[in-house]
């Protein structure tokens, strides 16, 4: 709510302070700054002092700065109390580090999807804001926010959880441990897009609308809220979903209506299509900023504080260069088509990558049942030259991956069974794609063992063996017991 204040009344306070349009862009993204870079270490401190304290803290500091704002006259007043005003969306951070502590992994999506609804303070800013200054003035206005941060305050000393589970790793550990991990940038990539959006627009559209559409102020706020509104709605939509069905699908949907809608907003502007294309973005941005929150803590589970921080921070700085880069390339090229298009690109981008970690999520599943079964694995190509073994394999047999891939599974003939045997075996596999039964094997230290082997073909869609996959347990062991 608070972050967004300066861009909510920007078309009041223009006439009171003499702005260009670049300072304009500045004094309306600035809060994003500073908002984005302490939801890092306010993710940190929320898992190891609590979200009570942390609250309390932020707003008591955001007092500060509000007072300061209402005492504006320059451009440079401005920039200083937006700049600190950006610990209103930095607090973001704590919430969705602390609240799935209190959840089961299934509902975390749902969570904070609920969580998020949390953004309708930021439409009411853009709705309420530009009333209050009609009636009573941008700075009267301004000491409303006063007391509704000194009443939340208030509200969260006395409810405010006071036995949270702490978590007390330091913060380098913390970082240490998720830097290196590629899911951990690519779900900063995705938030980068879907809330830098939603960022980007709620600070941008006010005064977007009355300079280019020529509506009134009040009528841009509420147009404006609106958008808001409609993102927080769909954002805890995003999180439910994500919680039923695969959340790399609920993303593919999102990138791909985000680069439909980039491609809407750069061909036209006039103000039905436009519309279109902004609540379509609303409707794709809520979606996925549940969305992704989702995927968080599924992944890092012991990190989520220093995660939540990292990703949450990338979503604001996504939210910052998009006005700047509006107002930039408007300055060169008289249009805003290509900044809209921008849009299109990063959301085409981010919908491959998408589908890239669907694809690895895939093959990790199969790699973690591979790896975690009890009886031994073994996987060939079409002619039988083995691919990989399982760690059991390696337990029974005595022989290492490095060992048998690119050899034959006759590595472990014991010369117990004669060519009859083999040949009864290969044709019962190639004609009704699987073979059961016992047989015996060599270990790699020349013991003789018996295995119970199941054997099978994998086919694709034109019905041609891909893979063959054998897998056995050790009858020795049984029988001795």
């Amino acid at each position: 709510m608070c972050w967004v204040l300066i861009s909510s009344l920007i078309p009041y306070i223009k006439e009171d302070i003499a702005l260009t349009s670049g300072q304009l862009a500045w004094v309306s993204a600035i809060s994003v700054i500073l908002g984005s870079i302490l939801r890092i270490p306010i993710g940190y401190y929320a898992n190891r002092f609590g979200a009570r304290i942390l609250f309390m803290i932020s707003f008591l500091a955001l007092l500060l700065p509000i007072w300061y704002l209402s005492l504006s006259n320059s451009f440079v007043d401005l920039m200083i109390s937006g700049l600190f005003l950006g610990i209103g969306g930095a607090a973001f951070s704590i919430g969705v580090t602390s609240l799935p502590k209190y959840y089961p992994k299934e509902k975390h999506g749902t969570i904070n999807g609920i969580y998020g609804i949390g953004n309708a303070g930021t439409a009411f800013s853009t709705f309420g804001a530009p009333i209050l200054a009609q009636a009573l003035g941008w700075r009267t206005a301004v000491y409303w926010y006063l007391a509704l941060v000194a009443l939340f305050a208030l509200l969260n000393f006395v409810f405010g959880d006071k036995q949270e589970i702490r978590v007390k790793n330091s913060l380098s550990e913390q970082i240490k441990a998720v830097y290196r991990n590629q899911k951990l940038w690519f779900l900063s990539i995705f938030y980068f897009i879907t809330f830098g959006s939603f960022v980007a627009f709620t600070i941008y559209l006010p005064n977007f609308l009355v300079d280019h559409f020529e509506l009134s102020k009040v009528d841009a706020g509420i147009r404006t809220a609106g958008f808001i509104v409609l993102a927080t709605i769909f954002r805890p939509i995003g999180g439910i979903v994500s919680d039923k069905i695969n959340p790399f699908l609920v993303l593919m949907f999102v990138f791909g209506g985000l680069t439909l809608s980039g491609v809407l907003l750069s061909f036209t502007l006039s103000m039905p299509l436009f519309t279109v294309g902004c609540l379509a973005v609303a409707v794709c941005a809520g979606t996925g900023n549940g969305a992704v929150f989702k995927l968080v803590p599924m992944y890092f589970s012991k990190q989520g504080g220093i995660v939540n921080g990292i990703v949450s921070a990338a979503g604001g700085i996504g939210g910052f260069f998009p006005p700047l880069m509006l107002t930039s390339l408007y300055g060169m090229t008289g249009q805003y088509s290509i900044g809209f298009m921008a849009l299109s690109e990063a959301a085409l981008a981010s919908l491959i990558l998408v589908f890239w970690m669907s694809f690895q999520a895939k093959m990790q599943l199969s790699a973690d049942i591979l790896e975690s079964t009890a009886d031994a694995v073994m996987v060939t190509d079409p002619q039988g030259i083995i691919m990989t073994v399982n760690h059991a394999f390696t337990k029974i047999t005595g022989y290492t991956n490095e060992d048998v891939v690119g050899r034959t599974p006759a590595v472990l003939s014991s010369g117990h069974h004669d060519r009859a045997f083999y040949e009864s075996f290969w044709s019962t596999l190639l004609t009704t794609g699987h073979w059961q039964g016992e047989i015996m094997n060599k270990r790699a230290d020349g013991s003789i063992f018996r295995e119970w082997l199941t054997a099978s073909a994998v086919k694709d869609d034109q019905d041609r063996v891909k893979n063959y996959v054998a897998i056995f347990s050790d009858l020795s062991k049984l029988k001795e017991r």
